[in-house]
């Protein structure tokens, strides 16, 4: 497998790509009546507390070695707990104010307050995975994958991001690294709902199937 940094240099490579005339057909790409679905945090995520860098190396573990899937999920959750909590009063009050907005299907306010939010804590990574998220689903990959390139600098074990930057590449045709990005993830987060059928599907596309 490539390492992280090759895998980002050619998803940076396919953004330049994509910056072609050509690239704005790209909503064509998602079949009639297909949903675009990422990993995202549970509607309800359990309180953490304590060191937060510790901690997460521990959930990560336990995650990578939990038994079965009902076990993973409840691991999950405290990772997903993790990466949504801010120090910020203000930065936590925008996000809430981001989720009203989508709730309502008022995109480009979300944006206008994540924007704010990035601005006012640049290390806070949800912030930039949320955003990243709008855009993959308004079918803006190159701005997508930006910022999925800003979450995984600051957390390279978001398995929410390799999965959605393995989605855009597979997506936008580049079945070769959208192969590398879900195996990562995979890796990470071992029971990742669709993962596994992607990477499955890919792998026997790109490597052929077993004898």
């Amino acid at each position: 497998m490539r390492s992280f940094f090759k895998l980002m240099v050619g998803a940076v490579a396919l953004a330049s790509v994509a910056a072609a005339p050509a690239f704005a057909q790209a909503p064509e790409l998602t079949p009639p009546g297909k949903q675009k679905k990422l990993p995202e945090a549970p509607a309800k995520l359990p309180r953490i507390s304590g060191d937060k860098s510790k901690n997460l190396d521990f959930l990560f573990g336990a995650l990578k070695a939990a038994p079965d899937p009902e076990s993973a999920k409840a691991v999950e959750g405290r990772i997903w707990a993790m990466w949504m909590s801010t120090p910020s009063d203000t930065a936590a009050l925008l996000m809430t104010r981001v989720k009203i907005a989508m709730e309502a299907k008022d995109v480009d306010v979300a944006l206008k307050l994540l924007d704010a939010v990035i601005k006012l804590r640049p290390d806070y990574v949800e912030a930039w995975n949320r955003r990243a998220t709008i855009y993959y689903l308004q079918n803006d990959y190159n701005r997508s994958m930006a910022d999925i390139r800003q979450v995984l600098i600051r957390e390279p074990r978001h398995f929410g991001a390799l999965a959605g930057l393995g989605m855009i590449l597979q997506e936008t045709g580049d079945d070769k690294h959208a192969l590398d990005a879900f195996r990562k993830a995979l890796d990470i987060n071992p029971y990742l709902e669709r993962v596994p059928d992607l990477v499955k599907t890919l792998s026997e596309k790109i490597e052929g199937r077993d004898i």
